[in-house]
């Protein structure tokens, strides 16, 4: 496919998937599967918000990559819809099914060394699967089919342990997705980031606003899209990007993401970029003992609100 062909296809599927994602979204909250409880979350400013941005953005970014699929990007453009579509699933089982006691790939692989199989690891299984199935749409030699999975599978972990607070999955995408196309300016690939990122930017204002989040469902479909997307990359490039993936989601393990921004001005500039101020600290003034005088939690410290704006946990 030549390159001019490329951009209109990417155009057409990015016009598609921004559109439905803004139909699905407004679809999905008059007729919620399950009603509306079932999707209803409170942040901790005590405000409901919904989990069906993630259900219609990946609905959106699934109908693009069709478009692409049927515009004559068709073995690229399947691979997507697989990739997400399968990760969507898995990420809904985990959103509704999930308890949230066990994060990250310690606390899963831990559960299930003791016989306790979690949503999260049905979920890291059926990600895999529907990855490998993506790679394998993908074409290619069997090292690139090992390469291509991981990306999938990977990307679609890595983008949500972002999704902590308002837009910063949807911000670490567009990064993201800017640098598979950037990669694919010279290898004529990378145009399959349009659809996963359209429908994530049609639904930024929901999120920025704290009225609804992806979810597991949402990140993991745009983040294994992105991976899926990254396939047209040369070799080299897709071996430096899934060492990134593989070390960034080593490191979540041990490091706090959150806390990393916050304390880096540049990254915490971007990170509160649309999002609504925080709330101000409660003084509250608590004795620390009969006869003391009154202290800061009893230690000389302010109390302060939950440490998370989603309905998250601060760090996977």
């Amino acid at each position: 496919m030549s390159r001019a062909r490329g951009l209109i296809t990417a155009a057409a599927a990015g016009v598609t998937a921004a559109g439905a994602a803004r139909l699905a979204y407004p679809a999905l909250n008059q007729h919620p599967p399950g009603g509306t409880k079932t999707w209803s979350r409170v942040n901790h400013r005590g405000e409901q918000l919904t989990l069906l941005e993630g259900p219609a953005a990946a609905a959106g970014a699934i109908a693009g990559a069709l478009v692409q699929a049927g515009l004559g990007s068709a073995r690229s453009g399947t691979a997507l819809a697989v990739a997400g579509a399968g990760a969507a699933a898995f990420g809904a089982y985990d959103d509704l099914a999930g308890s949230g006691e066990r994060r990250g790939f310690r606390g899963h692989l831990g559960a299930l060394r003791r016989g306790v199989v979690t949503t999260g690891t049905v979920k890291l299984g059926g990600i895999g699967v529907t990855g490998m199935l993506s790679a394998a749409l993908a074409g290619g030699s069997p090292a690139d089919l090992v390469i291509n999975t991981g990306l999938v599978a990977g990307g679609a972990n890595l983008l949500n342990l972002f999704d902590l607070r308002p837009g910063r999955a949807i911000k670490v995408a567009v990064a993201s997705g800017a640098l598979i196309a950037a990669g694919g300016c010279v290898s004529g690939g990378g145009t399959g980031v349009a659809a996963p990122l359209a429908a994530a930017l049609a639904l930024v204002g929901e999120d920025l606003g704290e009225r609804a989040m992806l979810g597991d469902c949402g990140a993991n479909a745009l983040g294994a899209m992105l991976g899926a997307a990254a396939a047209s990359l040369p070799r080299p490039a897709r071996i430096a990007l899934l060492a990134g993936i593989t070390g960034l989601t080593a490191a979540s393990e041990k490091v706090s993401f959150t806390k990393v921004i916050e304390r880096t001005p540049a990254l915490h500039r971007l990170d509160m970029l649309g999002r609504r101020p925080a709330d101000p600290v409660p003084k509250v003034m608590i004795p620390a003992q009969r006869g003391d005088p009154a202290k800061y939690n009893g230690v000389g410290t302010p109390l302060r609100p939950a440490d998370h704006t989603d309905l998250a946990p601060p760090e996977e």
